[in-house]
Formats: C-alpha cells, sequence, structure tokens
C-alpha cells in the first residue's frame, strides 16, 4: 500500500517520552506497528517514523546493495540500520526511544510532519531554525525537479 502522510502537526513529548501521533496521520496507517530511526543528517535533527512495511522494503535494496567488506557500507548500514520498532498504543501514541530522544533533541514541543511516505518527528525550535536556514535548499532543489519534469526525467508522466 502507498501512503501520503502530509502535514505538520504540533504534539507534546509526554513525561514517559511518547507523543501522539495526530489522527489524520493514524488513519492513513493500515498497520500499528512503526519503525522509528534517528535521522543522520548534520543539519536535519529529526527522527524518521516509517510505517514497518516501508522500511523493510527500503532496508532490503539497502542491504543487498551494500558490502559488509566495505568500509563505507559498513558505516551506512550502522547508521540507516539503527532503527526500532514501535506500535501505536490504544490512545494513538508512540514510544520514542530515550536514546532516540536525546539525539534528535527532542524537549517537550514537538512537530509531526509527514513526508509522503514516512513522518519526521522534530524539536518544534530545532524545526523552526532548520526550516529558516533551508530555503535556499528548497529553491535548488525546486529548481532540479522543475527541469527533470520539463526534460520528460521526473519519473511517472501523465
Amino acid at each position: 500500500m502507498g501512503y501520503n502522510f502530509k502535514g505538520q502537526f504540533e504534539v507534546t513529548l509526554d513525561e514517559k517520552g511518547r507523543i501522539s501521533l495526530p489522527a489524520a496521520l493514524r488513519k492513513i496507517l493500515s498497520e500499528a506497528e512503526l519503525t522509528i530511526k534517528p535521522c543522520d543528517y548534520e543539519k536535519e535533527k529529526c527522527l524518521w517514523l516509517f510505517p514497518t512495511t516501508v522500511y523493510n522494503e527500503m532496508s532490503a535494496k539497502y542491504n543487498k546493495n551494500t558490502d559488509i567488506l566495505s568500509e563505507k557500507d559498513r558505516a551506512f548500514r550502522r547508521r540507516f540500520f539503527n532503527s526500532k520498532d514501535v506500535e501505536i498504543d490504544k490512545a494513538g501514541r508512540i514510544p520514542i526511544p530515550q536514546n532516540y530522544r536525546e539525539e534528535a533533541g527532542l524537549t517537550k514541543d514537538c512537530l509531526v510532519i509527514g513526508a509522503w511516505d514516512y513522518i519526521e518527528i522534530w524539536d518544534k525550535e530545532t524545526y523552526r531554525k532548520y526550516y529558516s536556514e533551508s530555503k535556499d535548499d528548497f529553491v535548488s532543489a525546486s529548481e532540479e525537479i522543475a527541469n527533470k519534469l520539463k526534460n520528460g526525467k521526473g519519473g511517472n508522466q501523465e
């Protein structure tokens, strides 16, 4: 099944390290099991949350295309496969492991952002800073995508 997570939602990290997934995102999920992992890009201090089936499909591709005898591939595997399966409880909450909360710098005020086939979890202030500093990257990427679409190299053309 394809996913279409979109929107930005303010959520609160509770004292037990859980957040409530917004109802708009929960209703898209066909499964209660999710996989969470840190985003390992320096500028993007957040967590990625995938439907476990999506994460497993990606992981199989990445596993197949990496080699344990390659130092760079091992470094990639250590970071990408640093994930944990979590379940949505009856109240619509997911637990966020302590080490992941620390790595993403999550405080009480968080943002949950739909990113099509996955969800990002950010500390609210960290995201605001990132968002204001990443406008040039967005404009540049938009131009590249527009050029690909104009040249018929943008994937599914209708």
